[in-house]
């Protein structure tokens, strides 16, 4: 077999993996799965919001997940390790999946989109882009795209702030297509550098060299424990957004 049929192969295979992913631990919210091939098998990073999880009561997901790996996927000795996403709300994979599970049960699209936009940026995104194609209010297709924040949109600037991924989800109305694009501030090249951040790394830099900054974390003890309790959350305050329609509502 060529190179480029070796290529095109392990490509397809991973596309199958995400999609296999995607639906057995969705509970834990499936973000991305890195895969490195080494002399004595296959290391398998998956990164997910919830990563107990995935491991299982004393590692029997874990165990069972490298079965499935090794027989189905035909994965070499695969080594699963879990990662953490500290900001689910800066992954697009995470808040792709959020989304078109609101869209899934029934919520307007564009409150859904007002609320994601709103989501994202209050977790300290630099900008964020989200577009929502198919059949979204009648029977012709349609796309509408929703902007908000700073979003380099093409060269090397783009390439290393933004992230994006793309879902699919279907309604009533038929298929609906959510693509969500996310730049983050602590990837910014010099060109997008804020001067509040400026600011800060001054402060930081006045201090004596001795004194170490160490960021303070709080652990949220109402912090949903699964992705369908983070759904059903959000789902009681989605309701509050407003839509562009009731916005014109109000003016007139």
């Amino acid at each position: 077999m060529s190179s480029v049929k070796n290529v095109i192969n392990d490509s397809y295979k991973l596309m199958l993996l995400k999609d296999y992913l995607r639906e057995a631990i969705k509970e834990a919210g499936f973000s991305e799965v890195d895969i490195q091939k080494t002399p004595t098998g296959t290391r398998v990073g998956l990164h997910v919001t919830r990563p107990g999880i995935v491991i299982g009561r004393k590692g029997s997901g874990i165990r069972d997940l490298t079965k499935v790996l090794e027989t189905d996927f035909g994965l070499k000795n695969p080594q699963i390790s879990v990662i953490e996403i500290v900001k689910p709300e800066l992954e697009p994979s995470v808040m792709c999946n959020r989304m078109s599970q609101h869209l899934a049960k029934g919520t307007a699209f564009r409150r859904a989109v007002m609320w994601t936009m709103q989501t994202i940026m209050e977790a300290g995104a630099m900008g964020v882009q989200i577009t929502t194609s198919g059949k979204l209010r009648g029977d012709r297709s349609s796309f509408e795209k929703h902007s908000k924040g700073i979003l380099p949109r093409a060269g090397h600037q783009a390439a290393v702030v933004v992230s994006e991924d793309i879902a699919h989800v279907q309604t009533k109305m038929g298929l609906i297509g959510v693509r969500i694009r996310i730049a983050r501030k602590e990837r910014f090249v010099p060109e997008f550098e804020f001067k509040a951040i400026k600011k800060d790394l001054k402060q930081k830099s006045e201090l004596p060299e001795e004194v170490e900054i160490v960021e303070e974390t709080q652990i949220d003890p109402t912090k949903p424990r699964t992705e369908s309790e983070a759904i059903e959350i959000e789902e009681k305050l989605i309701e509050s957004v407003e839509t562009f329609e009731e916005v014109e509502e109000e003016l007139k």
